[in-house]
């Protein structure tokens, strides 16, 4: 394609996002110096570049397509190339454009543009969580321009919300930074970000999974739930140690029953992970295939996704007939860890069963095969039965599990 053209809205659309590392610039033949550029990202922004006698280039951020329209960011083109000749300075300009941006405004271009490592948009899950830090407690700068906003007002927020909840005070903090940092990026700004250094709380690690005389009640109440969908979710999230989201979204695309090997496309650290199935997880997916129907999904669901997406409410029940307190649903990945921690399995093993990511030892990570992975799942597995009294983990009969 061209890069010079008469812009309209169809062409812009079309316009193919760039390379990584990389940024298109397109120029518009109708208005001088209006150029668009497009990110890898996919996010396409208005901009002027123009020469000013006697100075360098110099580019004024517009407005982010389509939310601004071609007819408006001509207009905005043509006032701007009009102050310039009339001696404004394009820096000024600059000053005046951003001093526009409202906090709460900057957050709305975030939430549209702003991309994960992996090229795909935020989930709408986690903009209706940014939505709710904005509402809840961040009021008192929204309505404020980014170049208003003080440091000292960023830290009296968190230390506010800190006294009821230390983990939000460190997301409202996190989130003003990563606004500003879009901004920046973006050059929508070229202020101080107030949210750095602002010291965040000291966190608690936490340490929860089920204990050897919680099992037995665990699996007895899990046995008992009438509700087949949730119990075999809960079973396989314990078995795989899987986060709850890749449970809730497996897809029978991704299962090889006969090797034991479900392949998850992409975790929450963006990486793809193969879980090793243990023999009681193989057969809890073979009862379900059983009764499987059209879905893909081997939790199907009746929303937007195809599959169970929250199991809160089914959660709190199970733990309720355990006379269980103070476990979440992400403390059943742990539960795994811990118990191949006791079945005398290494950091590495355990570390690559769970797809943990650090720095030290991603590459020790990456040259273990699933053998030994298999091996120690299949042990910790044995182990939790053993404690909790069972000879095997259930049998499966008429797709419903009973505690031998």
């Amino acid at each position: 394609m061209e890069s010079r053209f008469s812009f309209t809205k169809e062409k812009l659309k079309a316009l193919p996002s760039p390379e990584a590392g990389q940024r298109l610039t397109v120029h518009d033949t109708k208005a001088t110096g209006l150029q668009l550029r497009v990110t890898p990202a996919g996010a396409k922004t208005f901009s002027l570049y123009r020469r000013v006698k006697g100075g360098q280039p110099e580019r004024i951020t517009l407005g982010r397509f389509p939310a601004m329209t071609v007819e408006q960011a001509r207009k905005a083109a043509a006032q701007l190339n009009a102050e310039i000749e009339g001696g404004a300075s394009p820096a000024a300009l600059k000053r005046s454009i951003r001093a526009e941006l409202s906090f709460e405004n900057a957050l709305t271009e975030f939430l549209a543009g702003k991309r994960k490592r992996d090229g795909s948009p935020i989930s709408p899950k986690t903009k209706k969580d940014y939505q709710d830090l904005l509402r809840l407690h961040l009021d008192g700068i929204k309505g404020k321009k980014l170049s208003a906003i003080e440091r000292t007002e960023v830290k009296a927020i968190h230390a506010k919300v800190s006294k009821k909840s230390p983990a939000q005070a460190d997301k409202c903090v996190a989130l003003v930074s990563a606004v500003y940092v879009y901004m920046l990026d973006m050059e929508f700004f070229t202020g101080p970000n107030p949210a750095e250094r602002v010291k965040k709380n000291q966190s608690v690690q936490r340490d929860r999974f089920l204990q050897s005389d919680e099992l037995p009640a665990f699996f007895k109440a899990l046995a008992d739930m009438p509700n087949q969908s949730m119990r075999d979710l809960f079973m396989l999230a314990l078995l795989t140690g899987a986060r709850r989201s890749n449970v809730c979204a497996m897809a029978w695309s991704d299962i090889d029953l006969e090797a034991g090997v479900w392949r998850i496309a992409k975790t929450k650290n963006g990486t793809p992970q193969n879980v090793t199935l243990s023999p009681e997880a193989v057969l809890v997916l073979k009862a379900r295939k059983e009764d499987a129907g059209a879905s893909p999904f081997v939790f199907p669901g009746t929303g937007k996704t195809g599959h169970i997406v929250e199991p809160k409410g089914a959660w709190a029940k199970l733990l309720e007939a355990a006379g269980i307190g103070n476990l979440r649903i992400h403390d059943l990945r742990r539960t795994l860890g811990s118990w191949q921690a006791r079945s005398g399995a290494s950091l590495p093993i355990i570390g690559k069963s769970l797809n943990h990511k650090t720095h030290q030892a991603t590459a020790i990570y990456a040259r273990l095969d699933l053998d030994p992975v298999r091996q120690s799942v299949n042990t910790a597995t044995a182990a939790m039965m053993e404690a909790a009294g069972l000879k095997k983990p259930f049998d499966v009969v008429d797709s419903s599990i009973k505690v031998s």
